[in-house]
């Protein structure tokens, strides 16, 4: 194995993915709705599903590709939630149940232009405020 081939797997070992759970709408026409270029800054980019995915009758099969594309996600890693709200639902739990309940996402900030990582612990135990 050649040097530069060893250090790709390191690189690729220690360098977060962004996880784009859908293509952006727009791509296939060359014309994509939104830019989602800042999020590259957070790592790699893997997009998991194509941009017309769409889960209605038969979910389980679109499940399955989600499975598959997310089983390698680390806590390093993101989640852009881009597409349908139920794709992203279930890629969020998909993810939930691989970290248990802890995992991270991006946050686009319309005011700011830019996006913010925001880290999830469904099984926090902090204090709620009833004010």
């Amino acid at each position: 194995m050649s040097e530069s081939n060893n250090y790709e797997k390191l690189k690729n070992n220690y360098t977060a993915t962004v996880y784009v759970i859908q293509e952006i709408a727009g791509t296939k026409s060359g014309n994509p709705k939104i830019n989602i270029m800042g999020a590259s800054n957070y790592g790699q980019f893997k997009f998991l599903l194509p941009e017309f995915s769409q889960m209605i009758f038969s979910p389980g099969p679109l499940i399955y590709k989600l499975r598959q594309g997310l089983k390698n996600y680390k806590p390093r890693d993101y989640l852009l939630l881009t597409g349908d709200p139920a794709i992203i639902g279930v890629a969020c739990s998909i993810v939930s149940d691989i970290t248990g309940g802890k995992f991270k996402l991006l946050k686009w900030d319309k005011q700011e232009r830019k996006y913010y990582p925001i880290e999830i612990n469904l099984y926090e135990k902090g204090e709620i405020d009833d004010n």
